[in-house]
């Protein structure tokens, strides 16, 4: 592929091979450094032959190549606090449930839960000795606090508890989430907790967020309605967490949802403001210098301000190179602009590789700037506003095609309106993102007119309307799609040899997009063979009692869930789509479940079983049967005793105890999670 002839992309994915080798296996700095030496040496000797005999050799190459790989594994360690003495983590002995002192900063505001306000904190000090790490913070909702500001210190007695993982098969992995952002415990406290210390130590995180807040309470006067008052700061100050929740799935249903984050788009239209703001400046001796410095300040100050989130950064770092370029009268490849944003971001952030709006933004780009000029070419409009529609229609379908793998990993869903959402909204938004710079830069100088925020109100409101009704149509949201990692590799090589034929149809591209093909059936039937057969499941569900039987492409569910939980509940379709079942049946709880050669009794609340005739594997206690538990055990003497979700906690901890002394194993779903039981 003539793409990969950038040196520039070629070391861009040798770190990315770094990167991903260093996050899944463990390797020391010290045999890290020493490889990278003999590796440098190797090159500077190679660098030396070759130029000697006025030759070019592979292992020249090669040798590079392998010491970006090695940098992008050093990297992997040198970014990973656990590995610095300071790191809270390394200078706490004692359990995590122990009580301390902490003192901690908070660093970021979080969408709240339905139970508690949300933070990122720094931690600065455990009882007297100064540590490093950040840490979630979880403050119990009360109506009559007001949220905690960024750059605020306080201390608190508490402890550190883990990050709990998925309880169930197939349910999002938060632990995971949080650890690639160097998070590992988190802290429960309520307000009267918290006490306040007073510093003047300010960080860039606090001064930005007192630049949004001041932005915010200028804009408060005009009257802005609290989802109108969301949208501008998602689009134009970078924070999502005020959108409320109906909002933001309106916006995913929609295929809207990157519209909600600042990317290249947003920091486009910025560009092509502030050149034409500064270009008189160009008729100063070193005026195009003087401009350049400036937009890329601008560039970035705009960007600390939104959060420095990864599809910010990108699209700042992206668009700096671009800038420079711009105006310094360089020509940029887009390609090479690319891979050097990428390169210096996974320099300095590694773990930014796996965030999903990073992913997400990197292949919307490549997908533009790869396949809309072979889209653009298939129909030559002769109306300037076809042509512009033809323009926007193929711009996103080409970045659309360019996520819609990774989305349908992560998401499992398809807007099938997404076309016509964009065809109706990026107009829009590019008049919303210009006019609202202008809104948010009057309401700062106290000179902006009601009736222009009115009209930037009923703006955003109409975009919001128009997303809402698109969301609308169910018909056209395909939901549940089951998709593994494996399939999203096969489908980037089906749409990149698929395109590669359209623009050149010759034999051997035919072969290989066949080839391809049958490989993507030859994994369909793996995943289908491969699907869990004769599996009993014990699902966790606070306060109710979840069962599964996976066999034969078939779930046979049995539950006590009212209603309202049935319809609000994902445990069993996020079990669905990860393991490939389409076939949901309904039962009744049963007392006794015959597994193959195995054997399930279910005591409930009434407590009943029969000694006499049934010799069980395994038990399973729920709704919190009145029972003597030492007794159970010497009469049907099971292999294992289950307590799920739907029991008391002190019933559970008095059965561990009792399971314990009688050297019985015990599973409580709470903490062990959901039970699969092969048979």
């Amino acid at each position: 592929m003539k793409l990969l002839n950038f040196n520039i992309i070629k070391l861009s994915v040798c770190l990315i091979i770094g990167i991903l080798f260093g996050y899944f296996y463990n390797t020391t700095t010290i045999s890290l450094l020493y490889i990278l030496g003999a590796l440098l040496l190797l090159f500077t000797i190679s660098y030396f032959v070759a130029k000697n005999q006025f030759i070019k050799t592979i292992w020249f190459g090669m040798i590079g190549y392998a010491i970006m790989i090695c940098i992008g594994i050093l990297n992997v360690n040198i970014h990973n606090p656990l590995n610095n003495s300071t790191h809270y983590s390394n200078v706490i002995n004692e359990k995590n449930d122990s009580t301390k002192l902490f003192t901690l900063r908070i660093r970021e505001v979080l969408k709240s839960s339905y139970y508690d306000d949300k933070y990122i904190v720094d931690l600065i000090k455990i009882d007297s000795l100064k540590v490093s790490g950040k840490s979630i913070l979880n403050i119990k909702k009360d109506p009559l606090n007001n949220p905690l500001k960024v750059g605020d210190v306080f201390m608190t007695k508490t402890s550190l508890r883990d990050v709990n993982p998925p309880l169930n098969p197939g349910q999002f992995n938060y632990k995971n989430y949080l650890e690639k952002q160097y998070i590992y415990h988190q802290l429960f406290v309520t307000k009267d907790m918290l006490f306040n210390l007073k510093t003047s130590d300010q960080t860039v995180f606090g001064i930005a967020n007192k630049i949004r807040e001041h932005i915010n309470f200028k804009l408060i006067k005009y009257s802005f309605k609290p989802d109108e008052l969301a949208i501008i700061n998602a689009i134009l100050l970078g924070q999502r967490q005020n959108i409320s929740e109906d909002v933001y799935t309106n916006y995913r249903n929609a295929g809207a949802i990157h519209i909600l984050a600042i990317s290249g788009l947003h920091i486009g239209i910025i560009l092509i403001m502030l050149s034409s703001v500064f270009k008189p400046l160009e008729r100063l001796r070193y005026g195009i210098y003087i401009k350049t410095i400036l937009i890329v300040l601008i560039l970035w100050s705009f960007a600390i301000i939104a959060g420095l989130s990864a599809s910010v950064s990108r699209a700042v770092s992206m668009f700096s190179i671009v800038a420079v370029g711009m105006h310094l009268k360089r020509p940029t490849n887009i390609y090479n602009t690319l891979a050097i944003s990428i390169f210096l971001l996974l320099l300095f952030k590694p773990l930014f590789l796996f965030d999903v709006g990073f992913q997400l933004s990197y292949l919307a780009v490549f997908g533009i700037v790869s396949l809309n000029p072979t889209l653009d070419n298939l129909w030559t409009p002769k109306y300037w506003l076809f042509k512009k529609l033809w323009q926007t229609l193929t711009v996103t379908l080409s970045a659309q095609i360019g996520i819609l793998p990774i989305s349908l990993f992560y998401f499992h869903q398809f807007p099938g309106l997404f076309f016509l959402t964009n065809l109706l909204i990026i107009p829009l938004l590019g008049i919303i993102l210009g006019v609202g710079i202008i809104i948010l830069f009057l309401a700062v100088l106290n000179i902006l007119p009601m009736a222009l925020a009115k009209l930037f109100g009923l703006l955003i409101n109409y975009m919001n309307h128009i997303v809402g009704w698109v969301a609308e149509q169910e018909a056209f949201l395909i939901t549940d799609i089951s998709f593994s990692l494996l399939f999203v590799v096969v489908f980037y090589l089906f749409i990149i040899s698929c395109f590669r034929f359209i623009i050149n149809r010759n034999y051997q591209r035919f072969l290989l997009l066949l080839s391809i093909i049958v490989v993507a059936q030859i994994i369909l039937i793996y995943t289908k063979i491969e699907s869990p057969k004769n599996q009993f499941l014990i699902f966790h569900k606070n306060r109710y009692s979840l069962l599964g039987n996976s066999q034969s492409k078939k779930l046979t569910l049995s539950d006590n869930l009212d209603s309202i939980n049935k319809q609000k509940d994902r445990t069993i379709k996020d079990y669905m789509v990860s393991n490939h079942i389409k076939n949901l049946e309904k039962d009744s709880l049963q007392s006794v479940y015959l597994l193959g050669n195995k054997k399930l009794l279910v005591i409930d609340s009434f407590g009943i079983y029969n000694v006499k005739t049934f010799k069980p594997d395994y038990v399973l206690l729920r709704n919190s049967p009145k029972i003597n538990l030492n007794r159970l055990i010497v009469e049907l003497n099971p292999k294992l005793i289950i307590a799920d979700g739907s029991n008391y906690k002190s019933y559970i901890e008095r059965w561990e105890t009792t399971c314990e002394k009688t050297k019985i194993p015990f599973h409580q779903t709470n903490e062990k999670g959901a039970l699969i039981i092969k048979y």
